[in-house]
């Protein structure tokens, strides 16, 4: 019978084989999952042996992540923005680098009472329900192509009892003109902004289990930004403002394709790693 310290010990030297990052605290997080504690918790535990059950249901969260299935998909949830979000396959895992971007909706959002926000492939809703909570007299609506995630958006909503106050649909925006969901303050998205040719070499846990609509968009990586761009230009209040997300290498395609379109005062934000991460445009 292993004590959790001789599991932790086992599998971080398991996980350091297998090249995951940060294995040690995977191997916590992982069996504080399993005994339905604290990650902290597990500090004061060391001594004390792991029942048969629990050691058969950890071993398969190890073999699990061992195969590259991503750790907030088998633990079941992620923090983000001080919430905690249901995760499943059917979207993208929530990132901490996308808080910036939530972080200057809200901080934009005070120049707009009652402010009318749309949330382009909103995913898990992590961007949308993070904002709703934080703003009291908001009017959300958040859109996806993805059946599964919406499905999953909306449950992370109840959880939080936001359901009532975010407008959730299914919309395609490349192929649809989406002139039906009004006028707005604000449109976020984080788009699937990798280009094809890149997709192939990132994290094995991407490529693999993470769905790839929501990652890439098969092309130059720009087809979302152009698209969402000339929308927003015709769903946008006059001084609306307009965010997103981007990859380290395409600020300057970005402002430009915002100024074809009629934006001004744009401005680029970087996030805890120096990366240049959110834009920002208004329109005239």
């Amino acid at each position: 019978m292993h004590t959790v310290l001789e599991l932790l010990q086992l599998t971080t030297g398991y996980f350091e084989k297998k090249q995951i990052e940060s294995p040690r605290l995977n191997a916590e997080l992982l069996l504080s999952h399993t005994l339905l504690c604290r990650r902290l918790d597990l500090y004061l535990m060391f001594d004390k042996p792991v029942k048969e059950t629990e050691l058969t249901a950890y071993r398969e969260f190890v073999k699990q992540r061992g195969e590259r299935v991503p750790l907030q998909y088998l633990v079941g949830d992620v923090e983000f923005y001080g919430l905690k979000f249901k995760t499943a396959k059917g979207a993208l895992i929530p990132r901490p680098e996308t808080e910036l971007l939530v972080e200057k909706c809200l901080e934009a959002a005070v120049s707009f009472p009652d402010a009318r926000i749309l949330d382009i492939g909103c995913g898990s809703g992590n961007i949308v329900i993070s904002l709703c909570a934080n703003l009291e007299n908001s009017s959300i609506t958040a859109i996806d192509i993805s059946e599964d995630a919406l499905s999953l958006a909306v449950e992370n909503a109840k959880a939080h009892i936001l359901s009532e106050r975010i407008s959730f649909k299914k919309k395609d925006v490349l192929n649809e003109d989406c002139a039906d969901l009004g006028q707005f303050d604000i449109i976020v998205s984080n788009p699937p902004y990798v280009k094809q040719a890149d997709y192939a070499a990132l994290q094995e846990e991407i490529v693999k289990y993470e769905p790839s609509i929501a990652v890439t968009d098969y092309a130059d990586g720009f087809t979302f930004y152009r698209r969402i761009i000339t929308l927003a230009e015709k769903l946008l209040n006059p001084r609306g403002i307009l965010f997103f997300e981007m990859a380290r290498d395409q600020t300057e395609t970005i402002m430009e394709l915002m100024r074809e379109n009629n934006f001004t005062d744009i401005a680029v934000y970087k996030d805890l790693q120096s990366i240049e991460r959110v834009i920002r445009g208004v329109k005239q």
